[in-house]
């Protein structure tokens, strides 16, 4: 097989390729950093004879021609399983609807309960094999493609390819339709950790030990946690991790990161997706220290706690006395996405000798006024991204508490101890309130 004029055959432009696409569909846009553009622009340019077009993304990070070309909703409907920035100003305006998803599980649902007409991938040119890879966004690009009848490639020389563990790459043969694009990836900005985030980031790192096995979310503070142990003595640290962060460059470049004491994946560094500045781009172009898996390995917590000493550290937005975790929504305001918090939650506490941190400053300011992250009971529609029960260390600037086998009379008073002191006598009040108070206690 000559895959060069396999590929000359298939090779249209994005005016023709999108012709595919049907009133009624539902289209997905790909994920990250690699959603399309060329090809959005061109769909939006058929608004006026398409309807119900209902289209798919993931944390795109600007807004999608086909929501600025029909405001109104009435050709195209946009959805997103996890909101970026974009998204997110997008859901306040009513122009994105979220998809709930356990992110591990996301591939099945592919494959067994969510339907797709047509696909749009972004993707690295293709390799002498015939074979283009998924670049940083492996995810669940293999079950998309499995699930759609049509499969259309936008080929971008910008998006680094990168290795893989299994299902990373797609072969010219399983393609119908090629179109060519140059655009450059959407950049994270850095995040500058802020005087909290650097208290939080110390407090983690006395609980870091040689030989522990890593995944960060992504953050002001996570970013802290990076930079402290690219300049610590820590030794032999592993990375398996849903998204691959600036931060992990940094303590990969200083040595801190050999992968030696993994007991999965020995040696290398794993992850499903990245999304960052260009020196992340740049570290994983076609680099085999690196391996990108499908999701479903990467978050399936049992995958994760195969190796020892897993230490998860993600970010929340509020937590109530009783110990449950909102890390996604303000309220009935959707924010973002449960991502793979819960996933790695679990997974590290079920891995030998496993930490799992969340963290939050313990206030913010609201309306010119000090905001307590902690409440007595979560704010009226508040998702419950991480349930009580699987919660095991919490992290303010004031300490760390642990709440596995805490009675709920033992969490208030620990959840409370690491409140901002303006608000704890207020907080024992409505764990009275709440019966969840021993007066005996003293926080």
């Amino acid at each position: 097989m000559n895959f060069q004029e396999e590929y000359a055959k298939k090779l249209v432009t994005a005016e023709e390729a999108v012709k595919v696409v049907k009133s009624g569909d539902w289209v997905d846009y790909g994920t990250f950093a690699g959603q399309v553009v060329a090809l959005d622009k061109a769909l939006a340019g058929r608004k006026d004879e398409l309807f119900d077009v209902k289209v798919r993304g993931t944390a795109r990070q600007n807004v999608p021609e086909i929501v600025k070309a029909d405001p109104e909703k009435a050709h195209f409907t946009f959805n997103s399983t996890h909101l970026g920035a974009a998204e997110r100003g997008l859901s306040d305006q009513g122009l994105c609807w979220h998809l709930p998803v356990l992110y591990h599980e996301q591939p099945r649902y592919y494959r067994e309960h969510i339907r797709t007409d047509v696909v749009f991938l972004t993707v690295p040119p293709m390799d002498s094999w015939g074979y283009f890879s998924f670049g940083p966004q492996v995810s669940h690009a293999m079950a998309l493609c499995e699930s759609a009848p049509v499969i259309v490639l936008e080929v971008n020389p910008n998006m680094p390819p990168c290795r893989g563990g299994f299902q990373d790459a797609i072969h010219i043969s399983k393609v119908d339709y090629v179109v060519e694009a140059d655009w450059e990836l959407p950049l994270i900005p850095p995040i500058i950790p802020s005087e909290v985030d650097q208290k939080i980031a110390g407090l983690i790192m006395d609980r870091l030990e040689d030989g522990d096995c890593l995944q960060l979310g992504i953050g002001g503070m996570p970013n802290a946690v990076g930079a402290m142990i690219s300049k610590s003595d820590l030794k032999d640290l592993g990375i398996h991790t849903e998204m691959f962060v600036d931060s992990f460059v940094d303590m990969i470049e200083a040595g801190q990161v050999t992968g030696a004491r993994k007991n999965i994946d020995k040696y290398k560094v794993v992850c499903t997706f990245a999304l960052g500045g260009k020196p992340t781009y740049d570290y994983i172009r076609d680099n085999p220290r690196v391996a990108f898996y499908p999701v479903d390995y990467t978050n399936d917590p049992f995958v994760i706690s195969r190796n020892d000493k897993v230490v998860a550290i993600n970010n929340c937005v509020e937590v109530d006395i009783l110990g449950q975790i909102c890390s996604e929504s303000s309220g009935t305001r959707q924010i973002s996405g449960t991502g793979g918090q819960l996933d790695f939650t679990y997974g590290a506490y079920r891995s030998k000798g496993g930490r799992a941190f969340i963290c939050m400053s313990s206030a913010y300011t609201k309306k010119g006024a000090l905001a307590s992250r902690i409440k007595p009971t979560l704010t009226p529609g508040a998702v419950v991204t991480v349930p009580r029960t699987m919660v095991h260390f919490l992290v303010t600037e004031n300490g760390v508490v642990e709440l596995k086998g805490r009675t709920l009379w033992e969490r208030a008073e620990a959840i409370i101890s690491i409140a901002h002191p303006e608000f704890q006598d207020e907080l024992v009040k409505e764990a009275e309130a709440l019966g969840v108070w021993r007066r005996s206690n003293k926080v």
